[in-house]
């Protein structure tokens, strides 16, 4: 566990930078996730034709693309409804905050309409708690494995996408994600060492939560499952009798409690589309031998590895830790056999993570900022990132990953900064032209744009290309 002046620590950190939170919303995700919150509360329905009404008359989609998707009855799903291509589970995540905008609304006079500022600023906090709650779960599981924690998972929200979509778009659902694979995760390790049916059903209902938050970050749960059934093949080799519970009592414990847990996506499911799948539309956009694997880890223009460097440096940990342990005695609540597996298994999630992203038509994600995708897989990079820390054990190697990674941070955040400014393509990484930008020009730059983000943020939207 981590001690109570790290705990303290990661909070006040985190206080500290709210006021970086970005409250609005301008992508067409961002509204389809907040549609689902905003219809279930004032309409209690699941019509989403005037969320997005609201969203194109007032400008923040009016655009000929946006009306054709959602508003033109010739796109409509197939119970005649508007689509949505977002799961409902963001929204209900934002529900307790979104309800607190509502307070607000009362109490500041604004409109008590759902649309209005405190509705939207709540659920724009909202995913700022959520990443901060993934950073700090991050830690806890670094901690347990490997005998260290905050250092690494700051490393990991600050140089990945995570800190993007908690901060600077936050109205996408990626921050909800990366804290639901984070609770699985922090759930799976605590139980896996006795498998009760407890445990399972605990594990179960964190992977439904996964499911409903994004439906593909469920092939994540293969990991826990694969751990699962090596403990019991583990027992049956050894010939021991093993604890006396039955394992398939576990493993149907944790099967209803994980159709328990997805339950509220397949019925929202059913009500939107009339059956208890996503529109066929979208079903016809994966193709499920993932034909994109391999460029949504490695291509230049698009791939994980050339946004966020420090992916590389984090699966490189868990491959040293995999195949030769963690190389060093430390002070961890696992052994360093346990380390191995829990390393292998999560390289085996991290494959889950390409080979469901790489399945996507829409692979590229081009336009938004990074490999969104990936977010999800916080915990993962966290692990594998205090994993080379622990296998590194030299000083100078240790200070040369040490410096890696502070720049895998600044490019990520140099990325940011051109993302936002409009001094990139959106479309698409030219790495030549974003190393200069990042390591030569924002430098100088970046106490003038870091105070302009805080007393002027109004005049960085919707910039035009530079």
């Amino acid at each position: 566990m981590l001690t109570r002046r790290e705990l303290i620590g990661l909070c006040l950190a985190f206080v500290i930078t709210l006021p970086a939170v970005t409250s609005r919303l301008y992508a067409s995700d961002e509204i389809e996730y907040f549609a689902w919150l905003r219809s279930a509360a004032f309409d209690h329905d699941v019509d989403f034709r005037n969320e997005y009404q609201h969203f194109y008359d007032a400008g923040v989609a009016h655009t000929q693309e946006f009306y054709d998707t959602f508003l033109s009855a010739e796109r409509a799903n197939e119970t005649g409804r508007p689509v949505n291509y977002a799961t409902p589970g963001p929204g209900f995540l934002w529900a307790p905050f979104y309800a607190v905008g509502h307070l607000a609304a009362i109490v500041s006079g604004a409109p008590r309409d759902g649309f209005s500022h405190p509705y939207i600023a709540a659920i724009a906090y909202g995913s700022a708690c959520y990443g901060f709650l993934a950073t700090l779960l991050s830690a806890v599981i670094a901690r347990r494995v490997f005998g260290r924690g905050p250092a690494v998972s700051l490393a990991i929200a600050c140089g990945t996408p995570l800190i993007f979509y908690s901060y600077v778009a936050p109205g996408f659902g990626h921050a909800a994600s990366a804290f639901a694979v984070s609770l699985l995760v922090w759930v799976w390790l605590r139980v896996r060492t006795r498998w009760t049916i407890g445990g399972g059903i605990a594990l179960g209902l964190c992977a439904g939560l996964v499911g409903v938050v994004r439906e593909q970050d469920v092939f994540l749960a293969l990991g826990p499952a694969l751990d699962f059934l090596a403990y019991w093949l583990g027992h049956a080799r050894a010939g021991s009798p093993g604890p006396r519970r039955s394992p398939a009592a576990v493993a149907l414990a944790g099967t209803l409690a994980f159709l328990v847990g997805l339950a509220p996506l397949l019925l929202a499911y059913k009500a939107l589309n009339g059956r208890f799948l996503p529109t066929e539309t979208a079903a016809r956009k994966m193709t499920w031998t993932a034909p994109h694997a391999w460029g949504v880890l490695f291509d230049p223009y698009h791939g994980l590895f050339a946004w966020t460097p420090l992916a590389i440096v984090a699966i490189v940990g868990l491959v040293a830790v995999a195949i030769a342990g963690r190389n060093a005695v430390v002070q961890s609540e696992t052994t360093d056999r346990d380390a191995r597996r829990i390393a292998i298994i999560a390289l085996v999630m991290v494959a889950a993570q390409a080979y469901s992203s790489g399945s996507v038509e829409s692979w590229t994600v081009a336009g938004s900022f990074g490999q969104r995708r990936f977010v999800a897989i916080t915990p993962l990079l966290v692990l594998g990132l205090a994993g080379m820390f622990t296998f590194v054990q030299s000083a100078w190697p240790r200070r040369a990953v040490t410096v890696l990674v502070m720049l895998c941070i600044w490019w990520n955040l140099g990325l940011m900064a051109q993302f936002g400014l409009h001094r990139m393509d959106r479309q698409k990484l030219a790495l030549g032209d974003n190393a200069r930008v990042t390591f030569l020009e924002l430098p100088l730059e970046a106490p003038r744009l870091v105070w302009r983000y805080f007393t002027d943020r109004q005049s960085l939207y919707k910039l035009p290309q530079q």
